[in-house]
C-alpha cells in the first residue's frame, strides 16, 4: 500500500475558531483520512479583505482516495460544522475553510480543483503552518521547498502561533512499544494493516516474504509432498528475517510492525504435516523460538471464513484460489487455540468479518481506537 500525501490547509475567523479547527481535524480524521501530522495554530489577519483575524493551520493526510474524492468530502466537512458557501465572488469571513494545498508533487487543474493551491506561495498564513510539518516537499511547477517558498514570499503579514494541537495519530502512543506484530488467517487483511500502520505511524515494517518461496505454488497443489519442505523453509526464513529485522535499531523509526509472528510457523505446521512430521518440526521450531522476542503487542485479526475466500479471490493469486473453506477454518482454530495458551502475551483479538479498512476511514480508526483502549488497559 502506498498512500498519498495531501496537505490541507484550515482556516476560521468566526465564533470559537480554535474549536472549530480542533472539529474540523477530527472530522477529517475519523470520516475522511488518516490525520497524521498538524502543525501549531496561528492567528493572521484576514487576507484580502478586512474582517476578524483567522486561526490557521495544515495537516498532513495519508488516504489511497482520489484528489477529487478528498475535495468532495472535505465540503462535506466544511457543511457538518455550518460554512455556506455564497456564490457571490471574492474572500468573504467564515467558520471553516479547507483548502487542498498539495497532492503529493502532482499538478491538477480541473474546474474546481487547481493543486498546488495557485496562491500559496503568497500567503504566509498557509507557508509557515506547513514548515511545521516538515515535509520532504517540493513545489511541482516552481520546484522550490515550502522553506525556499517562505523565505521568499511578499507577504509581510503577522503572524502568531497561539495554540499546539496534538494529531490523532500521535495520540496513539504507538510509539511505547518496540514490536507489534499483526497476525490473521490467509487473506484476513494483517499485510495491509501492517503497511497502513507502518506509514501513518512511523514505523519500521516487516513483511513476510511469502512470495520468494518456491515451494508455497507446488504446496498448493500437492500438500502431502511438499508440507515438511514448506514449513522447514518458512521458519528458517521467519526466524532470519525477524532476528535480523528486530535487531537492527532504526534511528528514524518509532517502533517496528510486522505482518507475521514466528509462532504461525507452528500453528500452519500443525495443520499441514503428517503427526511424525510435526514433532520433529515441533523440536526444531522450540529451540528457535525461545531465540526469538515476544511482541509487546500480537493483534489477531479475525475473519469468517466466507470473508476470507472473498479477499483470496479478489487478490487474484493464482497458487491460493483452490484453498479449501475447512483449510482455512482449522488455521484459524489453530490461531485461537495459541492465543488461549498465551497467557504473558499482550493480546487483542479484533473481528474484522465487517470492517473494510481500506475503503472505509471509520473502519480503520475503529481499529486504531481498538488498539488504543488496549494500550490504556496495559497502562492500567
Amino acid at each position: 500500500m502506498s498512500q498519498h500525501q495531501v496537505i490541507l490547509s484550515l482556516g476560521s475567523n468566526q465564533g470559537n475558531r480554535l474549536e472549530t479547527i480542533q472539529s474540523c481535524i477530527d472530522l477529517i480524521h475519523n470520516e475522511v483520512a488518516t490525520v497524521v501530522k498538524v502543525s501549531k495554530v496561528y492567528e493572521t489577519p484576514a487576507w484580502g479583505f478586512e474582517s476578524e483575524p483567522f486561526y490557521n493551520a495544515a495537516i498532513l493526510i495519508h488516504t489511497t482516495k482520489s484528489a477529487q474524492k478528498i475535495l468532495n468530502q472535505v465540503l462535506k466537512v466544511e457543511k457538518k460544522l455550518g460554512r455556506i458557501r455564497s456564490k457571490d465572488s471574492g474572500y468573504q469571513a467564515r467558520i471553516i475553510d479547507v483548502d487542498i494545498i498539495a497532492f503529493d508533487e502532482e499538478i491538477i487543474s480541473t474546474e474546481n480543483l487547481q493543486v498546488p493551491h495557485p496562491l500559496m506561495q503568497n500567503r504566509k498564513f498557509v507557508l509557515q503552518p506547513m514548515l511545521d510539518l516538515g515535509l520532504n516537499w517540493e513545489h511541482p511547477k516552481l520546484k522550490k521547498s515550502v522553506t525556499q517558498l517562505f523565505a521568499q514570499t511578499e507577504d509581510v503579514s503577522e503572524i502568531k502561533a497561539v495554540h499546539s494541537i496534538i494529531s490523532p495519530i500521535e495520540k496513539l502512543q504507538l510509539q511505547q512499544f518496540n514490536y507489534i506484530a499483526i497476525e490473521g488467517n490467509i487473506g484476513a487483511g494483517k499485510t495491509t494493516l501492517s503497511t497502513k500502520l507502518s506509514e501513518d505511524c512511523n514505523a519500521k515494517l516487516v513483511l513476510e516474504r511469502f512470495a520468494d518461496n518456491p515451494f508455497l505454488p507446488k504446496f498448493y497443489k500437492d500438500q502431502s509432498r511438499y508440507a515438511f519442505p514448506l514449513e522447514m523453509s518458512f521458519l528458517a526464513d521467519r526466524y532470519q528475517q525477524l532476528s535480523d529485522d528486530l535487531a537492527q535499531f532504526d534511528l528514524f523509526k518509532d517502533f517496528v510492525v510486522a505482518d507475521y509472528h514466528i509462532f504461525k510457523s507452528l500453528i500452519f505446521a500443525k495443520v499441514t504435516l503428517q503427526e511424525d512430521e510435526f514433532r520433529l518440526y515441533k523440536t526444531m521450531f522450540d529451540i528457535i523460538h525461545k531465540e526469538m522476542p515476544k511482541p509487546d503487542l500480537y493483534v489477531y485479526l479475525y475473519q469468517n471464513t466466507e470473508r476470507l475466500l472473498e479477499n483470496i479471490k479478489k487478490r487474484g493469486r493464482s497458487y491460493e484460489q483452490e484453498i479449501p473453506a475447512d483449510y482455512l477454518e482449522k488455521i484459524n482454530q489453530g490461531y485461537l487455540d495459541y492465543i488461549k495458551t498465551q497467557t504473558d502475551l499482550n493480546v487483542l483479538i479484533i473481528d474484522v468479518s465487517d470492517l473494510d479498512f481500506v475503503k472505509k476511514q471509520e473502519d480503520y480508526v475503529f481499529l486504531l481506537n481498538e488498539i488504543n483502549r488496549k494500550i490504556a488497559l496495559a497502562r492500567g
